[in-house]
């Protein structure tokens, strides 16, 4: 099979065989929707290829293709009256160049709007009556110019513009300077917002018919809202909940493909699948109880290596979305948004909010409180987080989507606690002997000696609890060897944190393991730090509080053993740990 990964032209993908889902049996219901809509998704999930598929099934030019491209798809037995029947043109934002000062990026704008104009032209000057210039100085004047053309002909416009957010988001999650720029780009009579009023205005009559806008989040579409206010946003609507994305179902029969080529046996198929869904699936886009999706981008990363090399990619994460990084920097640096990132990633105080905000923008966020829904939106739009359930109240709960997305969130607070080498260097040696001997002591005291300083020298608003438990996960973090998993349920039981061996790493000298921690504070104990620094672990492990403690985590761990060993059978090598915080001054284990 041929993979598209990469691939976002629809018409390569079909005339060339590459492997593709096909979603064009929504077309007839797009149709309907409406004349200008929205659809947001988190980047990097098929949006592009949507708009590819749209661009062709509506290009006049192509009509003569229409059965290659479309027959044995589903919208080939029953195609709607409007197809091949519009001149398209389409506007990639994510083309325009975000650097500079506003002068330069509205240079940008204008030249790629230009470009895609003089394109435009090009492409269609035999359908054209007049095939007017391009205005180098004004592209808006090009983009008019190009639309009355058009309506000087039987046939309509349809506008597709990819990205629409992009640029500005990159000009707003700059560290230096991002929301003065942003705020020139979208308030007042910014250049974006100038632009969005245009294709309004020439959507009253005057040839430009459709318009379909993708992006990531709604922010930049509320700063301009009265520049463009008549889109409607698609992106919840249960009917185009899985318009990108992948279903287990799809994902299990490429791999039973898989499986077949490689001659590998069923059980090391659902292995795969189960890493795929561990890794790549999770998403919910909208209120309904809709089965969870795989990000496309990754599932096809994952499918190219299993194929070519009949064996799991050795990094389990896409390079090409470890940049989605930025993004959790970009939420670290607003309101109240570390102590989210914190207890998200912990599974501790997950976000709950009575629904998600499709109207926000940039001062919204800035200025909003910790229990105000718009900083759990956005991290919901960037992909971040994505609805888990609801509660007994029917408040949405969010979650982290699944493990590929967790690593980010490790990356990002693992960058700012310990970003010297040397602790980095510490810190990996010390996991790294963990993994394969189950010896904790290097491990404890390098947390000791230099997360817990990290912390007492910072202002995070985390629980002691919550920081005994981000420790370990960060310094422990590792997609290549484990599957992890903080507060992972067994048997209506949470343990702290399991590090359950890849199927493909049995092979090597690594261990499973099984974390459980307790904290007691010092008040609780009767001992001030100095008193407790200078005790010998052994000293502190016959104190009655601490060897309750240790006792009650032995106990759980007991039981969760026996329930992964029912599971995992005679391949487990779990080794168990009891470990118990005295303030953020010592552990014991």
């Amino acid at each position: 099979m041929k993979f598209p990964y990469g691939i976002a032209d629809f018409h390569k993908a079909i005339t060339q065989g590459y492997f593709y889902v096909d979603r064009t049996d929504r077309i007839a219901s797009l149709e309907q929707a409406g004349d200008y809509l929205l659809f947001l998704r988190p980047r990097r999930f098929g949006k592009s290829l949507i708009l590819s598929m749209l661009e062709n099934y509506y290009d006049m030019a192509r009509a003569n293709e229409f059965e290659q491209l479309f027959g044995h798809l589903e919208i080939g037995r029953s195609p709607t009256p409007r197809h091949n029947q519009y001149f398209v043109m389409r506007w990639d934002f994510s083309m325009v160049a975000s650097y500079g000062d506003i002068q330069a990026i509205e240079r940008a704008l204008h030249d790629h709007i230009n470009v895609c104009v003089q394109g435009f032209m090009d492409r269609y000057r035999e359908h054209l009556i007049q095939a007017p210039s391009v205005n180098p100085d004004n592209a808006l004047a090009s983009f008019h110019a190009a639309v009355n053309a058009v309506g000087q002909t039987p046939y309509k416009l349809y506008l597709f513009i990819d990205e629409y957010d992009n640029f500005a988001n990159e000009v707003l999650a700059a560290p230096t300077k991002g929301q003065d720029r942003y705020a020139t780009l979208v308030y007042g009579e910014g250049i974006l917002k100038t632009v969005f009023k245009a294709i309004k205005a020439l959507g009253s009559g005057q040839g430009l018919d459709k318009v379909f806008i993708t992006g990531v989040s709604p922010v930049v579409m509320s700063d301009i809202s009265s520049g463009y206010n008549v889109a409607r946003d698609i992106s919840f609507r249960p009917e185009y909940y899985d318009l990108c994305g992948f279903h287990e179902s799809e994902v299990a029969r490429i791999l039973e493909k898989i499986g077949k080529k490689c001659n590998f046996p069923e059980f090391q198929v659902q292995d795969a699948l189960s890493m795929m869904r561990t890794f790549y699936n999770g998403y919910r886009f909208g209120y309904g109880a809709d089965s969870l999706l795989y990000n496309p981008t990754l599932a096809l990363y994952f499918f190219q290596n299993y194929q070519d090399d009949c064996a799991y990619p050795r990094k389990i994460l896409d390079s090409n979305l470890a940049m989605d990084r930025n993004r959790i920097e970009y939420i670290a640096r607003l309101p109240h948004g570390n102590e989210l990132i914190a207890n998200t990633l912990n599974s501790q105080g997950l976000p709950r909010i009575s629904e998600l905000a499709d109207r926000f923008g940039v001062q919204e966020m800035l200025t909003a409180t910790q229990d105000q829904p718009f900083l759990a939106s956005l991290m919901y739009y960037l992909g971040v987080l994505t609805i888990a359930d609801t509660d007994a109240m029917g408040r949405l709960m969010l979650r982290i989507p699944n493990l590929a997305i967790r690593r980010l969130y490790v990356e990002r607070i693992r960058d700012t606690l310990l970003p010297e080498y040397e602790d980095r260097e510490t810190s990996r040696q010390a996991a790294e002997h963990f993994y394969a001997s189950g010896d904790i002591g290097p491990l404890c005291n390098f947390i000791e000696t230099r997360y817990f300083q990290v912390f007492d020298n910072r202002d995070y608003r985390w629980s002691n609890e919550l920081v005994v438990k981000t420790a370990f996960l960060i310094v422990l973090f590792s997609d290549t060897f484990y599957i992890m998993d903080s507060e992972t349920a067994i048997d209506k039981g949470y343990a702290d944190l399991s590090m359950i061996i890849r199927p493909d790493m049995r092979k090597y000298q690594l261990l499973d393991h099984l974390l459980e921690f307790k904290y007691i504070s010092l008040k609780e104990l009767g001992l001030s730090g100095q008193e407790i620094k200078t005790k010998s672990r052994e000293e502190l492990q016959t104190l009655l509080p601490i060897r309750e403690k240790l006792d009650e985590a032995t106990v759980q761990l007991a039981r969760y053993r026996a329930i992964l060993k029912e599971v995992y059978g005679k391949k487990l090598r779990l080794h168990t740990h009891a470990v118990v915080a005295l303030g953020l001054e010592r552990l014991v284990w």
